[in-house]
């Protein structure tokens, strides 16, 4: 596979994280990658994407299990839509190792669906409904038995391209049918390339059924090899940029690993010891003024309260705690 641009300057954008951090707390921040499907033949119609369904459904099941700081959806598309990388891209482990080192991310998850549809013999539907069990669209291929998915996923470390843990999802529906008919399909319109995996209409058919089972199946196994991933502490350097107010404002936020109720030192900045034959700075002294909490958050900012310490200036350095 081939990376079409070379990475440039991107920031660190947020993270859904699951629990609350503290300073120095080592979290292990991951990304999904859409699913690749290419070898699973199509019995429907239109540009549904079941690679991104998928994958946006194991997203929501790592975020609510909360062992992994997972990156938010939106912001992965739009780094992937800036750099270029194309969709034949998405499984290749050099990639997704390039991809997680703009993020700033421990590992990257990437995977394939290689089995979803139904046992049995082919049936092909006529249909101009726009419900289920009118199979809107045209003519799409159906097949009418039990729903089966597979799904194989890879955690790849960033720093290395190493595969560190493989998982395999399989679910089957409890009951025969149609794929997106049978049983409790339900009304609500569709269409055949905008079909929600997350919505009960969806998860109610026999597909959508076998969907949920290999997803619940995969999520828990990447849970279970979590271990298997390099954590990194993260560190805080920043500076005070408005101390007036009765709050203390600085600059740096979400991006650089800032979370809420995280404490800082505060030291105030002095005089620059220098070599005598370079002129380079050797080490700079500084002054403790105290510790500060923060209270407000937003990507690139936060507002913090001091909780040790007085006289805050602008220019003083925040840093994480020893």
């Amino acid at each position: 596979m081939r990376v079409q641009r070379a990475v440039v300057s991107l920031l660190l954008f947020c993270c859904l994280e699951g629990s609350s951090s503290t300073a120095g707390e080592a979290k292990k921040r991951v990304a999904l990658l859409d699913f690749d499907f290419g070898t699973v033949q199509r019995w429907w119609s239109g540009n549904w994407d079941i690679g991104k369904g998928v994958a946006d459904l194991v997203v929501t099941g790592l975020v609510k299990d909360g062992t992994y700081s997972v990156i938010e959806r939106k912001k992965l598309d739009t780094i992937l839509q800036e750099q270029n990388f194309s969709n034949s891209d998405r499984a290749s482990a050099t990639t997704a190792a390039k991809i997680g080192k703009v993020l700033g991310l421990n590992a990257i998850i990437v995977g394939s669906i290689t089995q979803f549809g139904t046992e049995d013999k082919s049936k092909k539907f006529g249909g101009v409904g726009g419900k289920f069990g009118g199979f809107g669209g045209g003519g799409i291929g159906k097949k009418e038995g039990k729903a089966t998915v597979a799904i194989d996923a890879r955690l790849v470390d960033v720093n290395t391209g190493e595969i560190l843990a493989v998982a395999t999802g399989k679910g089957e529906s409890s009951r025969s049918g149609l794929a997106l008919g049978g049983v409790g399909a339900g009304g609500g319109g569709f269409g055949a390339g905008g079909i929600d995996m997350g919505s009960s209409n969806f998860q109610e058919t026999i597909i959508g059924e076998a969907t949920r089972k290999a997803v619940d199946d995969l999520t828990a196994q990447l849970v279970t090899q979590a271990a298997k991933v390099q954590a990194t502490k993260v560190t805080i350097d920043g500076l005070i940029a408005d101390a007036g107010g009765g709050a203390i404002v600085i600059n740096v936020g979400k991006v650089a690993g800032v979370t809420l109720g995280m404490r800082l030192a505060v030291e105030r900045p002095g005089r620059e010891i220098k070599d005598p034959a370079t002129g380079k700075v050797l080490r700079k002294i500084t002054t403790p003024v105290g510790e500060i909490e923060v209270t407000e958050l937003d990507e690139v900012s936060a507002v913090a309260k001091g909780v040790s310490g007085q006289g805050f200036k602008v220019g003083d350095i925040v840093k994480s705690k020893d």
